[in-house]
């Protein structure tokens, strides 16, 4: 019975964050109906896949395998984190050391979390060198143009975002920006936003497991093979996601140019190896000092404006009222929860989590989705949140960067590339975010269902 009440309320979420884009959507009868269909097919497919293959599994073999599979890379990324955390025992001392090792001085961010986005940066950037991701991507999008009828280009992008960045994946199709429909446009701009970078995935994993482990009582890296299983399982979902929720907002009405055609190119900058991961080495540090930097100024923000409302509320009265129902008084993460807990409870998050879910999802638009993974990781280590649904489908849901300063990224980052479409991306870029948005929502919705 619990099981049908999860499965009908994941339901009513998706048609409910359906319902959100076609409100918005600028061309409803020209919706592609039979594309939103697959789409949703192929997510559901690998939700099940990947969150119930242990059970499918113990009926027919070979419906585990792929669960088994993503296991096996899952458990890739955890030997980057301790690759990474030789690299950085080299440089920084016990200071890498993570809370729980022997000599470990406690937790650091900037000693543990970052170095892996260093690594990780390095490392993609070799295998990208290699044609290794070319092949895996152009492999993905080939599937997924074909089951749901979208365009090379977009299909590639979307794919190329579950490995790489946002201003990153469209350079595998920089040729073809200029002449791109404005329906495509909006879609690569939307997967961006709906999915993470590979750098960041492994600091996330890192950032969650560790307070995880230590709130539950596990060994480290048990959880990160349990963030990270979760995290990529995100990513995945939310490309078809992106391209169906994206069809819907701006349905396509035109013949794109790629139509029916999935090649990537990609122009190699470095001469060999060692050059692509010094490359790599680089743009990594260049990323990991920028995410230092936006945390410290973002944080002491929050810091700041919860100082002057937690004196208003003092002020009003409002604080003793707050801090008998919800425990705090007045600050930004409650009025963001109290305002979004009505969408985490439409999606199915427990009741009882609503409130902390909504106040996550919305640092996540309002600031950026670091942010939010680290206060996700301070209520988990505060045990705040404890439901093990709503942690799971906290993971999903802010797996993305879908916030407002990710529109001034696309617009910076891919206006080199066509500025003759500068103007489409800065017009495009609050759809791009509202698409971004529901796509994380929606493989958190699955999830759910599943978990």
């Amino acid at each position: 019975m619990e099981l049908l009440y999860s499965i009908f309320r994941g339901l009513i979420g998706i048609l409910f964050l359906i319902g959100i884009a076609f409100l918005f959507s600028n061309n409803k009868k020209n919706i592609n109906w039979r594309l939103v269909l697959s789409g949703l097919g192929i997510q559901a497919i690998l939700a099940i896949l990947l969150i119930k293959g242990d059970v499918l599994g113990s009926f027919f073999s070979p419906l585990g395998w792929p669960k088994e599979f993503f296991r096996w890379i899952s458990s890739l990324f955890v030997l980057v984190l301790n690759f990474t955390t030789e690299g950085a025992l080299f440089v920084f001392g016990d200071l890498a050391k993570a809370p729980g090792s022997e000599n470990s001085l406690g937790f650091f961010f900037a000693f543990q979390v970052l170095p892996t986005i260093i690594f990780f940066a390095s490392l993609m950037s070799v295998l990208y060198y290699l044609g290794i991701m070319q092949r895996i991507v152009q492999g993905m999008a080939w599937v997924m143009a074909k089951l749901m009828g979208t365009s090379g280009a977009e299909s590639l992008s979307c794919t190329a975002n579950i490995f790489v960045g946002q201003t990153e994946a469209p350079l595998m199709i920089k040729p073809f920006l200029k002449g791109m429909t404005k329906s495509e446009v909006l879609t690569i701009m939307t997967g961006g936003m709906a999915t993470i970078a590979g750098g960041v995935m492994a600091a996330y994993i890192q950032i969650l497991s560790q307070s995880f482990a230590d709130s539950m009582g596990m060994e480290i890296n048990e959880a990160r093979l349990m963030f990270a299983t979760h995290l990529l399982g995100a990513s995945v979902m939310a490309a078809p996601a992106a391209l169906l929720l994206s069809k819907i907002i701006f349905p396509e009405t035109k013949i794109p140019e790629t139509k029916g055609n999935v090649k990537v190119k990609v122009e190699k900058n470095s001469s060999n190896v060692l050059e692509a991961a010094a490359s790599g080495a680089s743009d990594g540090l260049s990323l990991a000092l920028n995410v230092g930097a936006m945390l410290v100024a973002f944080i002491a923000l929050i810091a700041l404006v919860n100082y002057m409302l937690e004196g208003l509320g003092s002020l009003v009265g409002l604080n003793e009222i707050l801090v008998s129902q919800y425990g705090k008084p007045l600050n930004l993460q409650l009025v963001l929860g109290l305002v979004l807990q009505f969408v985490a409870v439409g999606i199915g998050v427990p009741w009882e989590s609503a409130v902390q879910f909504g106040s996550l999802i919305g640092s996540k638009i309002v600031l950026n989705e670091f942010v939010a993974y680290f206060e996700m990781s301070n209520l988990i280590a505060a045990k705040e949140l404890i439901n093990d649904k709503a942690i799971v489908m906290a993971t999903y849901a802010l797996c993305g960067f879908a916030n407002f300063s990710s529109i001034a990224i696309q617009i910076g980052g891919l206006s080199p590339l066509a500025p003759e479409r500068k103007s489409d991306f800065a017009q495009l870029g609050l759809k791009a975010v509202l698409g971004g948005t529901l796509s994380t929502l929606m493989t958190a919705t699955l999830a759910g269902i599943l978990y």
